[in-house]
């Protein structure tokens, strides 16, 4: 474990609790985690940034998997269909992503938030699915969701990253038409499979500070589990309001890293 204060360490262990909220409610968590851990620790290398990230991460999303799927509809099956989608589909973009610019992707991935927030506030019904319409989802629907949501987004996760749990969260819900907190609980279940390939692979690499990650885990796994619960106790508009909220500042801090790159 870094030599860190105190105040430090409680900046962390909130900003970990803070971002388990958030994540098991709507997905990108990581917006508040990834940048508070590279602020607290200026003096660490990247890769065990980004590692010890990961080790926090995974068990928040497990708790709040674990809280949605004892109380909400989830499709466990076809979730971890999706999620070993998406691992394979992040490996691959983690091999492209050396080639990629990423000044190239911030404004094409800007245009497609402002695009989503729009609809979402256009589509007052989006996200409020019956369970008739997802009984009527098709073979063909579930298929498109595992291949294009699991491998696409999973590709997106590897290339660049931010935001992925948050355009889970939506591409769930509009191709197997679930109800928004029916989409965060499978999100959850497809972030655990994802962050545990990523974890696995940073863990190989020794590039994970396990002592300061087990002390945050605590945090974030509290943050998790209130998030969910709050998520199942309040519905779909709920969700969609920290939506909202979520892809605005995803937008705003892409707006940021674009313009003082």
């Amino acid at each position: 474990m870094p030599d860190i204060s105190l105040t430090t360490l409680v900046f962390l262990c909130l900003a970990a609790a803070v971002a388990g909220w958030i994540d098991a409610v709507v997905g990108g968590g990581g917006l508040l985690l990834l940048p508070a851990l590279l602020l607290g620790l200026p003096n660490v290398q990247a890769a065990h940034v980004l590692g010890t990230n990961k080790a926090v991460a995974i068990v928040g999303t497990t708790g709040a998997a674990v809280t949605y799927v004892r109380k909400a509809p989830v499709q466990v099956k076809t979730a971890v269909r999706i999620g070993l989608a998406a691992l394979a589909g992040s490996m691959g973009g983690a091999f492209f992503a050396a080639g990629i610019s990423s000044d190239v992707l911030r404004p094409v991935i800007m245009v497609v938030l402002l695009g989503v927030a729009a609809f979402v506030m256009l589509r007052p019904t989006f996200g409020t699915a019956t369970d008739e319409a997802r009984r009527r989802v098709s073979r063909a629907r579930t298929v498109a969701a595992i291949v294009l949501v699991g491998g696409g987004i999973g590709f997106y996760d590897g290339l660049f990253g931010p935001g992925t749990g948050t355009f889970l969260v939506l591409a769930l819900t509009a191709v197997l038409h679930l109800d928004l907190v029916t989409a965060s609980a499978t999100a959850k279940i497809v972030n655990v499979c994802t962050n545990g390939g990523a974890l696995a692979m940073f863990a190989y690499q020794g590039t994970v500070l396990w002592q300061l990650a087990l002390v945050m885990a605590v945090f974030n796994l509290a943050g998790g589990m209130i998030g969910a619960r709050m998520a199942l106790r309040k519905g779909s508009e709920f969700v969609r309001g920290v939506l909202l909220v979520v892809v605005f500042s995803l937008v705003a801090k892409l707006g940021f890293d674009q313009w003082s790159a």
